[in-house]
């Protein structure tokens, strides 16, 4: 004989409504994974662009954002190509500065605590007047903007892997020299397929003497085995992105054993190909294994999706829970360059936010 069902939700009573959720944009975080150009606004883009009389192409006008793939070496040629047309509307002294508190105002909307820009000054030099003045004029925008818009700032001057490692060295030699002046780490970006890591080790031992966090890309377009070169050959603290280590589960071991925090950009990993969905990204796995995470919107400009989303998004997918999603934030905080006393401020203010009934 059958028993009787001895629960509402068997007895056909309606399902209790879903936990209400807080607010993510007032989550308090740290954003480390946003390089110069892709922070743009999309609005910024068009007007700068119509002010000089630049053409854009479509994918940066009525079809943004738009569509990507890195998945060959064609899909990442029309991404660079998008890039660097954005790139070119920075004409102006005004325009570096508008950048940074725009970018600065837009984390600061999303919960940012702490920003940390990343910026290849040898693309911007020809136009301002070299790398050592572009890079003034970057590190003293990013003190009036951390000032006046309430938001914790610092740079990562990042070499170029489709350049020759030689000028790595250059870039290295002057994040060292304005090391513990606004800049505090160095990286390596682009197209982790081209080049050779090991090649840029030199680079990454000037900035390393300097006290500089070193944070190259990796672990993205390639697998694992891009992580462990990162990790052996770069002294990597933090990996730009680094989300493949999820499919080696030992290096995934070693990674968190050694305190590598992965810099994860969810969205950008799916419009670029690397996962198929947001499903697929394996933060879950990452997360269970006690990964060091700190979440990024890697290029708003070109994948439509700013730092608070990063971690609808991730809700969404799977079905992180508040508290999860607080040490998510935590985790951001904690990766970043900000001092210990800063980094107890926000970490309070995470608390508060989990002690706070949802709205």
């Amino acid at each position: 004989m059958l028993k009787e069902p001895d629960t509402e939700a068997a007895a056909g009573a309606a399902p209790h409504p879903p936990a209400p959720r807080r607010d993510l944009r007032t989550l308090p975080k740290a954003h480390l994974h946003l390089h110069f150009t892709g922070s743009m606004r999309h609005a910024t883009l068009l007007e700068l662009a119509e002010r000089d009389g630049i053409n854009l192409p479509d994918a940066l006008v009525e079809d943004w954002p738009p569509r990507l793939s890195a998945a060959d070496e064609k899909g990442w040629f029309r991404f660079q190509r998008l890039y660097d047309v954005a790139r070119s509307v920075l004409r102006t002294e005004a325009d570096v500065r508008r950048l940074i508190r725009e970018a600065a105002e837009d984390d600061k909307a999303d919960g940012g605590r702490w920003l940390e820009i990343q910026v290849d000054p040898s693309g911007y030099a020809a136009r301002f007047g070299g790398i050592t003045e572009f890079t003034e004029l970057v590190l003293d925008a990013v003190a009036g903007t951390s000032r006046e818009v309430g938001i914790g700032m610092a740079v990562v001057i990042a070499a170029n892997r489709t350049r020759h490692p030689l000028d790595a060295r250059i870039l290295a030699r002057l994040a060292a020299q304005y090391a513990g002046r606004g800049v505090v780490g160095f990286g390596l970006s682009n197209d982790e397929r081209r080049g050779t890591t090991t090649d840029f080790a030199p680079a990454f031992r000037i900035a390393e003497r300097a006290g500089l966090l070193l944070v190259p890309h990796g672990g993205e377009l390639l697998g694992p085995a891009s992580v462990r070169t990162c990790v052996d050959d770069l002294h990597a603290g933090r990996l730009g992105h680094g989300v493949r280590v999820a499919e080696d589960p030992a290096l995934l071991d070693r990674v968190v054993a050694a305190g590598v925090a992965l810099e994860l950009c969810p969205v950008s990993n799916v419009a670029l190909g690397v996962y198929s969905d947001l499903t697929s990204v394996p933060l879950p796995q990452l997360m269970a294994a006690g990964a060091q995470i700190a979440l990024g919107a890697d290029d708003p400009l070109l994948f439509g999706s700013r730092l608070a989303a990063q971690y609808a998004t991730m809700r969404a997918a799977h079905d992180l829970s508040d508290a999860q999603l607080a040490a998510l934030a935590r985790s951001s905080i904690e990766a970043s360059r900000a001092d210990a006393e800063t980094k107890a401020g926000y970490s309070a203010e995470i608390s508060a936010w989990m002690e706070a009934e949802p709205a």
